[in-house]
């Protein structure tokens, strides 16, 4: 199973442990069996017969009793498992409900929402949205720039001594706050051609991967807490007539 990848929080792979849950249960299975499972789940990355070649590998030799007691084990999680992936996929659907209603609601002046303007950003969905109007939502009614900064961790921290003077990461801000900050950053690194361009120009300085990926953020908090101001949505056209170098060095 470990061969067919790691991600074990895939309903498919639950159906294959129930038809298979031994590896002398896998030994009878067939092919037309596995495509199903396949099927009903679109998995199309993996084709039956390298999965039916997987569970039909020679399995590990074990104390006798082992396959029979993790067989019992996994008959008591799966149903865990699917009742939580169930419960999981309903609260998705209601946070992509509830942000869709509050996009679509008039904001002040008769401009785009809150919502509206957070989620035309660049590295920013479903997530990363709920995340910063769960952690931050004074701070962005307030468009108040240095706390979601700080907070989120993207600020750097400065300690001075004399003539030693050392910038260093922020380590105490909120951690769901600086997980949503670095995802948005990363996606936006890695769908948006300008802060990719950006990315590769600070990653050519000497920074860390980390580091610039922060970098990244605390100008696209920037860049959000302008929309704000404005009551304007994300406009690549003009973030784009900036040279990419200038922009590394502001950050």
């Amino acid at each position: 199973m470990l061969q067919l990848g790691w991600a074990a929080a895939e309903p498919w792979r639950w159906d294959l442990l129930d038809l298979a849950p031994t590896p002398a249960h896998a030994m009878l299975l067939s092919e037309e069996q596995v495509q199903r499972v396949l099927k009903a789940h679109h998995i199309r990355r993996l084709k039956a017969t390298e999965v039916l070649a997987c569970l039909q590998a020679p399995a590990l030799p074990v104390a006798p009793g082992t396959p029979e007691a993790a067989q019992a084990h996994c008959g008591f999680l799966l149903p865990c498992l699917r009742v939580l992936a169930e419960q999981m996929q309903a609260c998705s659907q209601r946070v992509s409900a509830l942000l869709h209603t509050l996009a679509q609601e008039p904001g002040e002046g008769e401009g785009p929402s809150d919502v509206a303007i957070v989620q035309s950003l660049p590295g920013v969905g479903r997530k990363i949205t709920a995340w910063l109007f769960a952690e931050a939502a004074q701070a962005l009614a307030e468009r108040d720039f240095q706390v979601v900064r700080t907070h989120g961790g993207v600020a750097p921290v400065t300690r001075q001594s004399g003539k030693r003077r050392q910038v260093v990461m922020r380590r105490g801000c909120n951690p769901r706050l600086r997980h949503a900050l670095y995802h948005m950053a990363r996606v936006a690194m890695q769908r948006d051609v300008h802060f990719s361009q950006v990315y590769t120009a600070l990653r050519a300085k000497g920074q860390r991967h980390g580091q610039a990926l922060r970098n990244i953020g605390d100008r696209l908090l920037r860049i959000l807490m302008a929309m704000l101001r404005h009551r304007t949505c994300y406009d690549a056209s003009r973030i784009r007539c900036e040279p990419v170098v200038q922009l590394g060095q502001k950050m």
